[in-house]
């Protein structure tokens, strides 16, 4: 009998939280809704401007056990990351002291920013 893998393994997430940082800290980042990004990043009291140096401290933050996507990864409808996997995350934030909820996509080597906000219950159906 054929073994059945789970995908993303804990290993596949870890690679992906690290490939994210990688990204974040050479600049290669974009946001699929600015101004969604934007309203939410104030919600957080956080400026728009601060976002990456505050990613690379959530990115610090979570853990593959944080990873609340489908197994395998959903694929985006989003026109900027066509059928690229998603990676949602939700965790207790040190950094932010709330719930927060990131999910982001790679389309090559750049980190496209879906969604990065406080939790809220209709997010887990995203």
């Amino acid at each position: 009998m054929i073994p059945q893998y789970t995908r993303p393994s804990p290993r596949e997430i870890s690679r992906k939280i690290k490939q994210a940082r990688e990204a974040v800290s050479a600049g290669r980042i974009s946001s699929i809704n600015p101004a969604s990004i934007a309203a939410d990043a104030l919600e957080l009291s956080l400026d728009v401007e601060e976002i990456p140096d505050v990613l690379i401290e959530l990115l610090g933050e979570i853990t593959p056990g944080e990873y609340v996507g489908q197994s395998p990864p959903q694929r985006s409808y989003e026109d900027e990351i066509p059928q690229y996997e998603l990676f949602p995350f939700k965790w207790e934030s040190k950094r932010l002291g709330c719930t927060v909820y990131l999910k982001f996509a790679f389309r090559e080597d750049w980190l496209y920013l879906v969604s990065l906000h406080e939790h809220r219950k209709e997010t887990e159906k995203e």
